[in-house]
């Protein structure tokens, strides 16, 4: 009998997180992680045509996207800010001739961070991620676009091109601020910040406070096709539960 993904418990899953400056990827488990360029050239056709060129000697049965914009019903919307065009209505499985499942890039390691209890997920990239997650229910967010001041949004003042002008020490004490108010707003039991800019950040932290490791992406785009014994988790929406 042909086995088909139906049959497999735990298939294997090729992981790809789109950012601003690199997408990377890699099949969960595996120690060979491969990566290129990104930026405001490309676009969902270049992307699929070069993950698949350099993971020709690869085995993996599914595949899980992290997009860095707004994603809904597992479909990106609109054109994200420092890419190209083109991601809205591409047919991801049918160019990859695989399974495909894709989330919002911040959502996905938010998933791969989550331990429990009421969790904010911050990524600190490109642009500025986040993504809640309350009892095992996981929200997409878009609080990159809040106000912050001068009329600028939260994004403005904490994305990678801010941080290369203002320098490290204005910009974590702009982090900090930030961090303080959504800890108070979203009442957090921990947050946890991520993304290729956390590195920057210098301890301590504040309370409550800890940052996350890039696979963290991996473990949450595993977690979009596995599961515990015992637990079922699915999409409701845009919304990851457990049933």
């Amino acid at each position: 009998m042909k086995t088909t993904l139906a049959h497999q418990k735990h298939p294997k899953v090729l992981v790809i997180d789109i950012g601003g400056s690199n997408v990377k990827f890699a099949v969960f488990g595996s120690d060979v992680k491969r990566k290129f360029k990104s930026g405001p050239s490309l676009t969902p056709g270049r992307m699929v045509k070069e993950v698949l060129a350099a993971t020709r000697d690869w085995q993996y049965d599914v595949i899980s996207i992290g997009f860095p914009g707004p994603v809904h019903e597992g479909k990106p919307v609109g054109a994200p800010k420092h890419l190209g065009r083109g991601w809205a209505g591409f047919d991801y499985r049918g160019k990859f001739k695989k399974p495909v499942k894709l989330i919002n890039d911040a959502a996905m390691q938010a998933l791969g961070s989550y331990t429990g209890g009421r969790m904010l997920f911050i990524g600190l990239g490109t642009g500025f991620g986040s993504a809640f997650i309350s009892q095992d229910i996981l929200i997409p967010l878009e609080l990159c676009n809040l106000p912050y001041t001068d009329g600028k949004s939260i994004e403005d003042f904490l994305c990678k091109e801010s941080l290369k002008m203002i320098g490290k020490q204005k910009w974590q004490v702009l982090v900090h601020d930030v961090v303080e108010q959504f800890k108070a707003s979203f009442i957090t039991d921990y947050i946890v910040i991520g993304g290729g800019n956390a590195k920057h950040l210098v301890p301590p932290l504040p309370k409550g406070v800890k940052l996350g490791h890039n696979e963290n992406a991996l473990l949450g785009g595993y977690r979009l096709w596995n599961v515990k014994p015992g637990r079922h988790r699915k999409f409701i929406n845009d919304a990851w539960v457990v049933a």
